[in-house]
Formats: C-alpha cells, sequence, structure tokens
C-alpha cells in the first residue's frame, strides 16, 4: 500500500522578491508561458503524485491565486476523498521580518494537527519542476529518514539562484548543512525547498522554531537540525527553474521555447493543469510573420514575432516587431513599435514610445496598467 502524506504549498516566504512584477502578486500567480501561473507546476505534482489533501499558504496580495486556484477542481484532485484548502496568515506586512512561512504554519497549526495523513510533503510556490512526490515518499521511508530535501545540481550558482539555499552533502548524501547561496562558486547543490517528514515531526520543528526566534523559517529549522536529525538530500533530474527574479523569471520562460527542452518537460504522462480560459483563436493578419514563439488565444497578431511569448489579447500593431520578449494579457502594442529583451506586464498600452529595448542581460520592464 501506497505512502499516504498531505501536501503543503508555501507561498508565504518572506525572502524573495522579484522586481516589478511583485508588486502586484505573489510568485505563485505570476504567469508562465502565456498559459500557466507558477503555482500550477506544484499543485499538479501534487496531483498527479496521488496527493489530493493539500494546504496552500498565502499571505500578502492573495486575490489574483485565490481567483486562479478557486476550488482545485481543474487540478484533478478527487472531489470525493480530496480538499484543497487556502489558508491565510494575519501577519502579513509585506516585508516584515515576522513574516515568514513559519509563522504561516503557526497560525495554522490545529489545521495540521487534524490531517489524518503520517506524512508531510512540503513545495514552494516559486519554483518550476516536474517531481513524482509518491516516488520521493516511498524514498524517505524505505531508507528511514527523518527528513528527505530535494535538491538541484546547477553549474551557474555564480550567475543564478542567488536567493535559494545550497545543501551541502557528504559522500552518503547526508546533508551536512544548508546555507544561502552567496554566488561563490559555479556547481552547487541548489535546495528546492521541498522536504518530506513525518506530521509529527513537522508540527515539532514550527512549535520549536517560534521558541527559539520569530524570524526562523522552516528552512532555518531544518538547517539546524542537520546535526541532531538524519536529514538527506535526494537528487531532481531535468528541468528546474527558481524565480527568484526579473532575470530568473525571463530566462525560465525562454529556455522553455527550445522544442527540445519543452517536449522533455510536457509530457502525455504527467500533464500540468491550470484554469482554463475559453476565447477565440489568435488572428494572424496579412503581413503578421510570426517566429519560434509561444502565441495564446484571443491575441491579433499584425507585425512581426520572434522568440518571444505573448499572452492572451494581446494585440501587436501593422509593422511591430517584438523579439526576446515576454507580453503579459491585455496589451496593445501600437504599429511601427520595435521591442526586445522586455518583459511587458498586463494591461499596458505602448502607444507614444516606438522603442523598448534592454541592453543588458537584464531584460526592461514595463509595469502593469502604464500607457507608454
Amino acid at each position: 500500500m501506497a505512502n499516504k502524506a498531505f501536501g503543503v504549498i508555501n507561498s508565504a516566504a518572506n525572502y524573495i522578491r522579484v522586481e516589478g512584477l511583485h508588486d502586484y502578486r505573489p510568485i505563485g500567480a505570476f504567469s508562465f508561458l502565456g498559459r500557466f501561473r507558477v503555482i500550477d507546476f506544484a499543485l499538479s505534482n501534487m496531483s498527479n503524485s496521488g496527493i489530493n489533501r493539500i494546504h496552500v499558504y498565502l499571505n500578502s496580495r492573495p486575490r489574483s491565486l485565490v481567483e486562479h486556484i478557486g476550488s482545485g477542481r481543474h487540478y484533478n484532485i478527487n472531489s470525493k476523498r480530496g480538499n484543497l484548502q487556502l489558508l491565510f496568515t494575519q501577519q502579513n506586512g509585506a516585508n516584515s521580518i515576522y513574516n515568514t512561512d513559519i509563522n504561516a504554519y503557526i497560525e495554522n497549526c490545529e489545521q495540521i494537527e487534524r490531517m489524518p495523513q503520517d506524512y508531510v510533503i512540503i513545495a514552494p510556490s516559486y519554483m518550476v519542476y516536474k517531481q513524482d512526490y509518491q516516488e520521493l515518499l516511498d524514498a524517505h521511508v524505505e531508507a528511514g529518514n527523518d527528513i528527505t530535501v530535494l535538491y538541484h545540481k546547477v553549474d551557474q550558482a555564480k550567475e543564478y539562484y542567488r536567493a535559494c539555499n545550497v545543501v551541502n552533502l557528504n559522500k552518503q548524501k547526508g546533508v551536512q548543512s544548508l546555507e544561502r547561496n552567496m554566488g561563490t562558486a559555479k556547481e552547487k547543490n541548489i535546495s528546492m525547498d521541498t522536504y518530506v517528514m513525518s506530521k509529527k515531526l513537522f508540527v515539532d520543528l514550527i512549535r520549536k522554531a517560534r521558541r527559539e526566534s520569530s524570524a526562523y523559517s522552516l528552512a532555518d529549522m531544518i538547517g539546524l537540525s542537520c546535526e541532531t536529525l538524519d536529514v538527506r538530500g535526494y537528487q531532481h533530474k531535468g528541468f528546474f527553474a527558481a524565480i527568484t527574479s526579473l532575470d530568473d523569471f525571463y530566462r525560465a520562460n525562454m529556455e522553455l521555447l527550445d522544442y527540445e527542452t519543452a517536449m522533455d518537460f510536457f509530457k502525455q504522462d504527467w500533464p500540468f493543469y491550470t484554469k482554463t480560459t475559453d476565447a477565440c483563436p489568435t488572428q494572424y493578419f496579412q503581413g503578421a510573420k510570426v517566429t519560434n514563439s509561444m502565441v495564446c488565444n484571443a491575441a491579433l497578431i499584425e507585425g512581426t514575432v520572434e522568440n518571444s511569448i505573448i499572452g492572451r489579447n494581446v494585440h501587436i500593431g501593422k509593422g511591430a516587431i517584438i523579439k526576446n520578449s515576454i507580453i503579459l494579457s491585455y496589451t496593445d502594442i501600437s504599429d511601427g513599435t520595435y521591442i526586445e529583451n522586455a518583459v511587458i506586464d498586463k494591461w499596458v498600452k505602448v502607444k507614444n514610445v516606438k522603442k523598448i529595448v534592454s541592453e543588458s542581460v537584464t531584460p526592461a520592464y514595463v509595469r502593469r496598467n502604464d500607457v507608454l
């Protein structure tokens, strides 16, 4: 019989900030590839792994996530046995040091203790990856670990993953410590903020954190427990993105424009669910030219689009050229505009500015509802 766990999706971490996009919604609600939200990947992994009792912890600006997740029916969660609960924290000052995931768990500890499952799988809402959690849980139980930490080996830790934790392992994959990635070396094992442990240990760590420091996170508690508990690493393989900055968001979207990468990630036997929006197909006018791009429905394309992601209900005018950019929903780009290496937020009207180009690695960002 399969080991039973309930899921926790942590959208209450306070130490990650994505400039621009974050002003309007939490990272879990960021649009991804025009069609998904970032949190869809964590929820789909849980649903596909047979975990259908899930807590999603929310703090500041929860509206877009609440609207998107709704009852959770579109995540194929068993409506008779399953349950997806959105749990809020009252202490939600946007940049407060008290605004930790532990604080969210403390406020909802009663809900956690009532869960009938013996184990818990905790996953973040700011990462994009594919993982069978049942496999992870079975490996955890078989090895007899206290805590299993999912990690991904990267060779770009100097440039990226700067807000993530690094997992320091011994030869037996025992976790010796968790520490913040300071960008000092290329190759690192990046913590995926995904943990398996017993429900009892989870509750113990939450209560211990409250006694020791109001500013501790769950990751801090696991790092401190490495000497006293059996904490082991479990390596993840495949596509992995941690959205901790605008650069990360841009790069993760762009990597999946590569056909082979996308085909390896999106498999029929592991669907990623999202809330569907019914709309008419995109209309391509005479003179439109689109190459190596993802274009969502209900767009009107009159210009040229290259290596870009175009959201729903976007209008690209005659003679406009969009290159290496992400254009979010309901944006209107007027005739003859040139946009390269940019992220344009929702409901933007580009009317009078004819050129938006970022010369640096970091993309240019245009705020939501802006008129340029």
